[in-house]
């Protein structure tokens, strides 16, 4: 999929597929490129949180920007949700370490011992919100959880998006366990240094992944195997 992803971005950032410009179809683009088509539509969903492309039903995909500048996950887009987590999150962190209850604890290692031994992709997501909407639930304010459960759909697109394209499952299980830690130590300013650790390199790899396509990316004969 990334490959895939990959060669479709770089021609329409070279604008072989101008703005306005339709995509060939779904049958025409995976016999071009030799895929089948859940890894197609996998490539175009992303291209379109990248916001590159809107589908339109019955219509087909139609390119409406050139060039990668803040992706959207459901209804947010990617910076005013970072936004928005820095000064909910953190904070709620520091508050969980010093409020959280045994049962709390016990709930957020279960949920980061399955993360650790998950393979799959959309099951790690429905985890990866549960452990912070756990987090938020043991800060004890009802109000903290209430706002992530208001962004719980765009964390989970925001989660599979840097997932896929960026590898951060490994990375995350090892931030995720050094905000526990630190919940178990009831430590509240490590508890929101390690949340502010973990936001951070969402940033990062998010950044790198909408930087713009490399020069050398394939161009002819499809994604490179």
């Amino acid at each position: 999929m990334e490959a895939v992803l990959g060669y479709l971005r770089a021609a329409i950032e070279r604008g072989d597929y101008a703005v306005g410009d339709k995509l060939p179809s779904e049958a025409e683009l995976c016999r071009t490129l030799e895929v089948s088509r859940p890894v197609l539509r996998e490539a175009l969903r992303a291209l379109q949180t990248m916001g590159l492309t809107v589908s339109r039903t019955g219509k087909g995909t139609f390119v409406v920007a050139s060039t990668v500048e803040d992706p959207t996950f459901g209804d947010y887009a990617a910076s005013d949700l970072l936004e928005v987590r820095r000064h909910v999150e953190i904070p709620v962190a520091g508050y969980a370490a010093v409020r959280r209850t045994p049962e709390d604890l016990d709930h957020l290692a279960h949920l980061l011992e399955r993360m650790e031994r998950e393979t799959d992709t959309t099951s790690w997501v429905a985890l990866d919100t549960l452990f912070h909407l756990a987090v938020a639930q043991a800060s004890q304010n009802p109000v903290f959880r209430r706002v992530i459960e208001e962004i719980r759909d765009a964390l989970a697109r925001q989660s599979a998006f840097l997932t896929e394209l960026g590898g951060r499952r490994e990375q995350s299980n090892r931030e995720h366990r050094a905000i526990v830690e630190a919940l178990t130590d009831g430590s509240g300013a490590d508890a929101e240094e390690a949340m502010a650790h973990h936001l951070d390199r969402v940033r990062t790899t998010l950044t790198d992944i909408v930087r713009p396509a490399r020069a050398d990316s394939p161009t002819e004969g499809g994604p490179e195997a």
